[in-house]
């Protein structure tokens, strides 16, 4: 009994450990964050207005059953502002349903117009999206590679706003931030929101703004050919190609330009089932990109401690749902554990690291929060909820994405699983007959269910002990694996 209690210590001190780590370096980056708006950037930039000549541009758009969003993403790349004669598009379609037809309709009434668009089909999937972008860039013309998925919607002037950057010829992407078509939807849509512009903000410009490694978003981004070529090309080894070819490609010492005032719509996954497809390919590949490229980074010898020491959390993002999975699981025992084992009192007080990490947290997502939608007590009320909705929710994908992580650090390969695009806007309460929805259940929602139940035995054991000291904590979890569970049970696959 002594022995396991020492191994149920030592997991829950280690993992609060680890997330203190990483609420530091998240801290750091607030720091660089604040510090980038005193910042001028005098970066260079082509001014075509001046006679600078427009370089041509290929924009790729990667297609897979996309047959609800395939019409809106054409219109709205073929209304961008650039030389007709200097823009190339490429749709990059491995769709097996019926909307290869109507894309194909769509491209020729097009092309009728003048546009230079192809329509690139292939007979397998093989490398998936990662696959499709290399067979594309095989025959593109431009000098510089646009990249939108799609669900993107681009403002007329993007191309506008992001090449101009390229006069520096070191520069091997520009990353512009996502904005979201239908934030206000739902929760899930709010909180998925909420976080990726905690991403878009804290996160990219903290590193970006000191020359840390950052990468570019699989969307809404330009590369210079050269820098893909020259990093090596794309590669389907990892769920998260966009992530690897952006490290490769700064190991080769190409910079990254990102720019945060310019937002690019998109819709997010309004379906639980949408969002958990998505986090796992995000957190599988994150995974794999650590196991991939993480001694890449620390035995580069052109790279600066600091960066090392980001770039190393940055490819361990995804594997704090690890450490967090393990810190909640444990603290239950932990509570019986201090009963029995007085002399470990000083251990239990390591949860003090863990407030001071969503502290920290709290106090980062404010700065970047405020920057989109202002400050005001009002406003500072409404993030107040946001926040705790958000960290509950994210407490509940925590399994989930745990498996996700285990996975990509073990190398078990699978599929590149897309997320379903349901055009909200265009369908209205119509997106629940989309006939990429399925009745599917996944295996995981049964142990999300039992872990709702778990929890709530913790809430009950802290009344039955008179121990209150972990109870907020085992409430929030009660309460995320309880939506996770219910709302993956209810709501369409």
């Amino acid at each position: 009994m002594l022995l396991l209690s020492y191994i149920i210590l030592i997991l829950y001190v280690v993992s609060i450990v680890l997330i203190f780590f990483y609420g530091l370096a998240q801290f750091n980056l607030l720091l660089n964050y604040l510090k980038s708006k005193k910042q001028i950037d005098n970066a260079a930039q082509f001014n075509f207005v001046k006679g600078d000549r427009f370089p041509i541009v290929t924009v790729q758009l990667p297609l897979y059953n996309e047959k609800y969003v395939v019409e809106r993403l054409l219109r709205s790349i073929a209304e961008l502002d650039y030389p007709k004669d200097k823009l190339e598009i490429q749709v990059l379609d491995d769709s097996t349903d019926d909307s290869v037809t109507n894309t194909q309709q769509l491209i020729k009434e097009f092309a009728q117009n003048g546009l230079d668009i192809k329509h690139i089909t292939r007979s397998n999937r093989l490398g998936f999206k990662a696959g499709a972008l290399k067979e594309g860039l095989e025959v593109a013309k431009g000098e510089f590679i646009a990249i939108f998925d799609a669900d993107f919607v681009p403002q007329k002037n993007w191309l506008l706003l992001t090449i101009p950057y390229f006069k520096d010829s070191k520069i091997g992407v520009v990353q512009t931030r996502w904005g979201h078509l239908n934030r206000n939807y739902s929760i899930l849509t709010k909180i998925q929101a909420f976080a990726l512009d905690a991403h878009f903000t804290l996160e990219q410009v903290g590193r970006n703004s000191q020359s840390h490694f950052i990468n570019f978003n699989g969307t809404a981004g330009v590369w210079r050919k050269a820098c893909i070529l020259d990093a090596g090309n794309w590669e389907s080894d990892t769920l998260t190609e966009d992530l690897d070819l952006s490290y490769r490609a700064q190991l080769k010492n190409w910079k990254f330009k990102y720019l945060e005032n310019i937002a690019t719509p998109a819709e997010l996954p309004a379906i639980i089932s949408a969002a958990r497809s998505q986090q796992f390919r995000w957190n599988k590949g994150g995974a794999e990109n650590f196991s991939k490229n993480a001694k890449r980074v620390l035995n580069s010898e052109t790279i600066g401690f600091k960066t090392k020491v980001h770039g190393v959390l940055h490819l361990l993002n995804s594997s704090m749902f690890l450490a967090l999975f393990v810190m909640a699981i444990m603290s239950i025992p932990v509570l019986f554990i201090k009963q029995k084992f007085p002399q470990f009192e000083y251990l239990f007080h390591f949860l003090f690291f863990f407030i001071i990490t969503s502290v920290l947290f709290f106090i980062s997502y404010w700065v970047t929060y405020k920057s989109i939608h202002g400050g005001g007590l009002q406003n500072f009320i409404q993030y107040i909820s946001l926040f705790f909705t958000f960290y509950t929710i994210a407490m509940g994908f925590s399994f989930h994405n745990t498996v996700a992580v285990l996975e990509g650090l073990w190398g078990k390969k699978s599929e590149f699983v897309r997320t379903p695009k349901l055009n909200i806007e265009g369908l209205k309460d119509k997106w629940k007959q989309n006939s990429y929805l399925t009745k599917k259940v996944s295996n995981n929602i049964f142990f999300e269910g039992f872990l709702m139940l778990y929890f709530a035995f913790g809430i009950y054991s802290a009344i039955h002990l008179n121990d209150y000291s972990l109870s907020f904590l085992h409430l929030m979890l009660c309460i995320g694996y309880g939506y996770v569970f219910i709302q993956s049970i209810v709501s369409p696959k």
